[in-house]
């Protein structure tokens, strides 16, 4: 009488144990083809060499490919939600910047915040003010009595309203007091392309990406809007050791459609964490330019929050909620 009860707690426990292995080999099921990485502004620009890099070191933690596009337009908004619009099942994940936070409040078909899930962030990237060297000015203060006399009279190249560069560009005229002229520009790319074919004298970009032009004297940076100088500009100071209160800049994040498997945005934010933490691949970003200070999901979302709360009230004052006021 007791074999089978014997034999049934056996078939039990042979039941149980295949259990325990199938649910780990069905996460490891994930993935099982390629990724897709969508940056949300053109190819050439800060965000899309963020992307590649990180789809390059990626895939030294999984056993599938990992496509980069580009879908751009409405300051990086379009791309934000094409991902977000994805099939939630991990397949589709994209890199963003700030300019998710003013675009929620200036445009009214831009995702809020809340609309995505992060995965894992990539690190900051304070911007710097640039002018051309035959603008014949070589310090902020000469930057901004230049335009205190002629108001208008340099054109600043930078985003779409709602991006990064033209946050930055606008917050500096609010702290300075001064007026430029704005002229957008779909993404890093074309504006440092303005720059340097004279269609524009000034921009409000990234110390990384007018570095090169800065060393062979095309063009001059003149102030970092960080709180400490850029380790591959040490020459140049920040506004704030110039007296201007101004700290403004871009910052990069990983991050999925709402509503993706558990499993599945678990084994993608280890995939970031081992990218992001990897010797090499911050040896190779900081070649770039860039700065890296990984974070995990948890921490990601809660620096986006914070970001937003911190933000706002700047950009009520100065002039750029236009929808979704809080």
């Amino acid at each position: 009488m007791r074999i089978p009860s014997i034999l049934g707690a056996l078939g039990l426990g042979l039941a149980l144990g295949a259990a325990a292995f199938s649910a780990p080999a069905a996460a490891q099921d994930f993935p099982s083809g390629p990724i897709t990485l969508v940056v949300n502004w053109p190819a050439g620009g800060g965000m899309d060499r963020a992307g590649r890099l990180v789809a390059e070191y990626a895939k030294k933690h999984v056993n599938v490919p990992i496509a980069v596009i580009n879908v751009d337009g409405a300051g990086g908004a379009t791309g934000v939600r094409h991902v977000a619009d994805a099939k939630p099942d991990g397949y589709t994940i994209g890199i963003l910047g700030a300019s998710i936070i003013s675009s929620q409040y200036v445009n009214q078909n831009a995702n809020a915040i809340d609309d995505i899930d992060y995965l894992a962030f990539f690190g900051p990237d304070p911007a710097a003010l640039e002018v051309r060297s035959d603008l014949g000015v070589n310090s902020v203060d000469e930057f901004i009595a230049k335009l205190k006399e002629a108001s208008g009279s340099v054109k600043n190249g930078n985003d779409a309203p709602g991006g990064v560069s033209h946050i930055a560009a606008a917050l500096l005229e609010a702290e300075t007091g001064v007026k430029l002229s704005k002229v957008p520009y779909q993404g890093y790319a074309p504006t440092v392309a303005a720059i340097l074919s004279g269609e524009v004298n000034s921009a409000t970009l990234p110390v990384h990406q007018l570095i090169d032009q800065h060393k062979s004297g095309e063009v001059k940076i003149l102030g970092v809007m960080s709180t400490e100088r850029h380790f591959m500009a040490p020459d140049v100071p920040t506004f704030q050791e110039l007296g201007v209160d101004l700290v403004a800049g871009d910052w990069r994040a990983l991050y999925v459609p709402k509503g993706i498997p558990e499993e599945h945005k678990a084994a993608l934010e280890k995939m970031l964490a081992d990218t992001t933490n990897d010797p090499e691949f911050q040896d190779a970003a900081k070649k770039m330019g860039f700065v890296i200070t990984p974070m995990d999901a948890a921490e990601t979302t809660e620096f986006v929050k914070k970001s937003d709360a911190e933000l706002y009230p700047i950009l009520v004052e100065a002039g750029l909620v236009k929808v979704r006021e809080k």
